[in-house]
């Protein structure tokens, strides 16, 4: 597949990651989806939105997990869900906990350190439904979880795990939290504030008394939203706690199947120097390719060069590489 190479006028990361949010996409391949629940944990349930093949155990099957405040409807889900399928992938766009309407389907919160969540759902498909070959991808948040899920496991990875892959990943949440609070980065920082004081109302009011609010209009930032609601309600001690302990940074090294980390070297909210301190490459089993454009979680390429958006044929072409579907 040819390198990433993005328009001249996107070339600036502010551009490109609004302009991909805003693209009107197109799904040539993608049919209506079937809902599925997971339960991941007792009184906790998560929604997938399913794409199967006619014969979903003679194909391969893709987990995909939504960035922050994100949901099973993003642009990047249904256009790489699109390409997975029209190349032989059953399909799984999976909503993280409150995500997507389905804040009645647990009483908890999401955050980044859930993988066991992923973890289940990837669990159940291997032994309920026995399909034989399993990938999973994460965009931002999302990514930090697929990549902790796999290095977690280690080792002990299942058989059917075929490959992960973590695009634009949030693996240093205390670095995130820091780049998303620069003055650079003002858009991208009220959007999510807004966004999760508003599912935090609606999530206090499904549950009354479990969630006092008190303090909250005085956030301005991701940090301080982590400090007060995510720390204090998810069993963290404080911001730091949680981004110490929900980190995939120090697990890459124990991943132990094939894995891609794409990461655009001017995402305004990933900070490179993150993976370049952390020497992943030092894992034979990671590729991690760092286009030198990209923005976060966009990568809108020139028409001519084919896909226009070039992340989610990339994603297929890796998942596919290590897959039983003969190569094209």
């Amino acid at each position: 597949m040819k390198e990433f190479e993005p328009p001249f006028l996107l070339r600036n990361p502010h551009l490109m990651t609004i302009a991909a949010a805003f693209w009107r996409r197109r799904y040539a391949h993608l049919q209506a989806a079937t809902p599925r629940f997971f339960e991941t944990e007792p009184g906790t349930q998560v929604r997938a939105d399913c794409h199967w093949q006619t014969e979903p155990r003679e194909h391969p099957t893709l987990v995909l997990l939504h960035g922050l405040e994100g949901s099973s409807d993003s642009g990047y889900m249904l256009g790489t869900a699109d390409c997975a399928f029209g190349a032989g992938f059953n399909v799984l766009r999976l909503n993280q906990r409150n995500c997507g309407g389905t804040e009645k389907l647990t009483p908890t919160l999401y955050n980044s350190g859930l993988s066991c969540d992923v973890c289940a759902v990837v669990r159940e498909l291997i032994e309920r439904d026995q399909l034989p070959e399993i990938f999973a991808t994460g965009f931002s948040m999302g990514g930090n979880l697929v990549l902790k899920m796999a290095g977690e496991f280690g080792a002990a990875a299942p058989p059917q795990l075929r490959a992960v892959a973590g695009i634009c990943p949030s693996c240093d949440l205390g670095a995130c939290a820091d780049a998303i609070g620069e003055f650079r980065n003002r858009v991208y920082e009220r959007h999510f504030v807004r966004r999760l004081k508003r599912r935090m109302e609606q999530k206090s009011a499904l549950f009354p008394g479990q969630y006092p609010l008190n303090g909250m209009k005085k956030v301005r930032s991701v940090r301080e939203f982590d400090d007060a609601i995510t720390a204090k309600f998810c069993n963290f001690r404080d911001a730091n706690d949680y981004y110490a302990k929900s980190s995939a940074l120090p697990l890459l090294c124990k991943i132990e199947v094939p894995a891609l980390v794409l990461l655009a070297q001017d995402d305004p909210m990933i900070p490179f120097r993150s993976f370049d301190a952390a020497k992943i490459g030092a894992n034979p089993r990671i590729t991690l390719e760092t286009p030198r454009h990209g923005g976060h979680c966009a990568f809108i390429g020139r028409k001519k060069d084919g896909q226009r958006f070039w992340a989610d044929a990339r994603i297929v072409e890796f998942c596919r590489a290590h897959s039983g579907l003969s190569p094209r």
